[in-house]
């Protein structure tokens, strides 16, 4: 007999900070190691809860192979501080893996199927490639004219959306040079502190004097991405990287990277029983496609449809964050959907911060959790657009 919905709420969020792939921070660090350090990191968030009262793990990952195949899910969660009695599913929405995992989380709690669940995401783009290790498109594909958009690479999408948007090249670069100074200004004043898990990383690097191998650890503690070197000269002088006559280049797309982000997602039966503090609600999500050759307007589709769903107004969101794939896709959508500027990406977006695929969705809904509490605001989301075409939104409430 199905039980009362209930709410779910998150009790603890937290990430790690963003490394750049391929040669950066988390280069040789593994996608199941990162998520076994965030699921660490979270639980410690609520130390009088008893880890094996974890009923499972729902992880997001957008290219589950190699070192992040084998249900990454669970091989993070065993190599955890987690009991074996705790499972582990591997979701995959692409990009919007990380948040799919919070609302599939979300409803097994509010339908009464669960009471305590980590939801999580990780990604390697230092180990793992963007389009995979053995990547294999359908014939039928290529048969037909109106499917060749499912085939089409991230920057012609965007370029797509910037020429039918009509945004132009130098919106594009103002708007990354944007997101890098909210970012740097972020973390000058300690504003992801909150959210950020610090991660030690050790490096082997050989000695040639002594003929041993040295090891040499440091803390990371912030993301890696922010530039404060950049300018509108900078990056004005970027060539477009996936057409010959575009707008789209390196420094208005998002940076690939490596990261991990973990929500602890309870009912309301379990904030009392283990007298939990909640940090938020989770109010409400919503998936919609689009043409796969325009993937980055999706938020275009899906933001409407959870604002309708939550009784909410665009203007009664106090935080969004919208990922930011490319500048392109970005601009279209605020201008498409008249959205306030001013509560966009309030510290930097996925161009100056990066975009680990599958982790980003936790990465950012800690970045909102954590963002309506500093500032006292009541609701936020999280939007991204796609790959293959659809958009996906998220509404958290404070509480």
């Amino acid at each position: 007999m199905m039980s009362q919905l209930q709410q779910a709420y998150i009790v603890a969020a937290t990430r790690t900070p963003i490394g750049k792939a391929p040669r950066g921070v988390f280069m040789h660090t593994r996608p199941d190691e990162l998520l076994a350090t965030v699921i660490n990191g979270l639980l410690a968030q609520v130390p009088n809860l008893d880890p094996a009262v974890v009923e499972d793990a729902i992880v997001g990952c957008a290219i589950p192979e190699g070192p992040q195949g084998l249900n990454v899910a669970r091989i993070g969660a065993l190599l955890s501080i987690l009991p074996d009695t705790v499972g582990g599913i591997t979701v995959n929405r692409f990009c919007a893996s990380g948040l799919s995992a919070i609302a599939m989380a979300a409803d097994r709690i509010r339908t009464g199927e669960a009471d305590i669940l980590i939801a999580a995401g990780t990604e390697s783009m230092s180990q793992v490639p963007t389009m995979g290790v053995s990547t294999s498109f359908s014939p039928e594909i290529f048969a037909h004219d109106e499917n060749l958009g499912i085939a089409y690479g991230m920057g012609l999408t965007a370029e797509q959306v910037a020429k039918q948007w009509k945004v132009s090249r130098e919106d594009q670069d103002a708007f990354a040079l944007a997101s890098h100074q909210k970012a740097l200004a972020a973390q000058q004043k300690g504003e992801f502190n909150d959210e950020m898990l610090p991660v030690e990383v050790t490096r082997r690097v050989p000695n040639l004097e002594t003929g041993q191998i040295d090891l040499h650890t440091q803390t990371v503690s912030l993301d890696e991405g922010p530039r404060a070197d950049t300018s509108l000269e900078a990056l004005a002088k970027l060539r477009p990287v996936f057409a010959a006559r575009g707008s789209v280049t390196a420094g208005n797309s998002s940076q690939t990277s490596d990261g991990a982000g973990a929500l602890l997602v309870v009912s309301e039966k379990a904030l009392k029983e283990h007298k939990l503090t909640p940090l938020a609600r989770f109010v409400t999500s919503a998936v919609r496609g689009v043409p796969p050759e325009i993937m980055g307007i999706g938020p275009k589709v899906a933001i409407p449809m959870a604002l309708k769903q939550a009784g909410l107004r665009a203007d009664q969101l106090g935080w969004i964050e919208l990922n930011e794939a490319f500048a392109a896709q970005s601009l279209a959508v605020i201008r498409d959907l008249d959205l306030n500027p001013d509560v966009i990406n309030p510290m930097g977006g996925a161009i100056a911060l990066g975009h680990p695929l599958g982790a980003t969705g936790a990465i950012r809904a800690a970045t909102v959790i954590h963002g309506l509490r500093r500032h006292n605001l009541d609701y936020g989301m999280l939007t991204m657009c796609v790959g293959t075409g659809m958009g996906m939104a998220g509404i958290f409430e404070r509480v």
